[in-house]
């Protein structure tokens, strides 16, 4: 079977992008694949209540060939972000997560090879090893990826080479479940929309994530202050919050305050604030307009263990959209961006080194929360299981 009649074939010259982009969603062992003529879209979830996509572009290969089946039984398109299509004509499937991200590395030992990677392994899950956090083996920059799948069923196969030796691994494929459904999003009853920089978010889940929380609650409002705040209860040492303020007019836009209050057990309070320097502010976009059931505040809860689950994006990103629907379901879209050599482009980077970098892409990975059934109840364990 000649590769002109396959369904897919890509080829990357940087396998680092694609295992980058998929270690931020491997907190699962298996993953819906969907092949769709702008690139591949990943998904992952857990208890049907986190999910994680990630979308690898077509513009992140050399070569990206894809010639869909005329008819296929593979149905339920996933979504990435705003960048939505009717997939019902697309191949799809699950394949290992975990066995292609072992794959990717497959010549490579785990050193770390970027800033991100001390970030990352301060906030990594308690299942997941501080050594396989984000150390992406630096010999994976240099080394080239082709990726086939033949046809309907076949194995995925995966090449990897590298100074004339090639490593080909074939991952066995498998029909998604009949009942396997994303966390629903509704795109028109957004009443949340804050865009910032990925840093201020990782950092206030690590300055949350010391005190062990059960719970992280996310309070914003337009028109009282605090404007943005991320609470921490339920864990067995305190509650504590950061919280953010926007700009600042009175002071040009140059400041703007954090803040972190603890609340002991024995009932006694401290707090700490700092007036730092931001540039520009914390937030570039603040929109939140709660629905009158609401008042002027929203609130939702989520269970910190699931947010936590995107910390490797969170430490790779450049900047995030947080963003919530009426239902309470949470979107954490993460942009992350790569130079010419497939390097990670950081929050601490300026935008002129990006701008002015030929070859740099922008990719998308996307998590997904549902919210805690009663928000007031923060010691309660249920969930929403379905979502209308």
């Amino acid at each position: 079977m000649s590769e002109s009649s396959f369904i897919f074939t890509a080829v990357s010259s940087n396998a680092h992008q694609l295992y980058t982009l998929l270690h931020c969603i491997g907190f699962a062992q298996n993953a819906t694949v969907q092949i769709t003529p702008d690139g591949i879209r990943f998904s992952v979830e857990e208890g049907r209540v986190v999910q994680g996509l990630a979308f690898l572009d077509k513009a992140l290969f050399t070569t990206y060939t894809f010639n869909p089946p005329p008819t296929s039984n593979h149905g339920g398109g996933l979504s990435m972000g705003d960048a939505e299509s009717d997939g019902s004509s697309y191949p799809c499937f699950v394949v290992s997560l975990s066995a292609l991200l072992e794959t990717l590395k497959i010549f490579g030992v785990g050193e770390s090879s970027t800033a991100s990677a001390s970030r990352a392994g301060s906030v990594q899950p308690s299942t997941v090893s501080a050594s396989s956090a984000f150390n992406a083996p630096a010999l994976l920059l240099n080394r080239s990826c082709t990726l086939h799948y033949p046809r309907l069923g076949a194995p995925l196969s995966i090449t990897l080479a590298e100074t004339g030796v090639k490593t080909t691994c074939e991952l066995t494929t498998y029909e998604p479940d009949e009942g396997e459904v994303e966390i629903p999003f509704q795109r028109d009853g957004i009443i949340m929309k804050i865009i910032m920089r990925s840093a201020w978010l990782y950092n206030a889940i690590t300055e949350l994530g010391s005190t062990s929380p059960g719970i992280l609650r996310i309070s914003a409002s337009a028109k009282e202050e605090p404007f943005f705040t991320l609470s921490g209860s339920g864990g067995p040492f305190s509650q504590s919050s950061v919280e953010f303020s926007i700009e600042d007019t009175q002071n040009n836009g140059t400041q703007a305050d954090s803040h972190r209050k603890i609340l002991t057990n024995d009932g006694t309070s401290r707090s700490r604030a700092t007036r730092t320097k931001l540039a520009p502010t914390v937030t570039e976009t603040f929109l939140v307009s709660p629905p009158s059931s609401m008042g002027d505040r929203i609130k939702q809860d989520y269970r910190f263990t699931f947010i936590h689950k995107a910390a490797r994006a969170m430490a790779a990103a450049n900047k995030v959209s947080i963003r919530g629907d009426r239902q309470g379901v949470l979107s954490l879209q993460f942009m992350i961006e790569f130079d010419a050599n497939g390097h990670v482009v950081t929050s601490n980077s300026t935008r002129s080194q990006v701008r002015d970098t030929p070859g740099s892409t922008v990719s998308f990975v996307d998590f997904r929360f549902v919210p805690l059934l009663d928000e007031d109840g923060l010691g309660g364990d249920a969930m929403l299981d379905e979502m209308d």
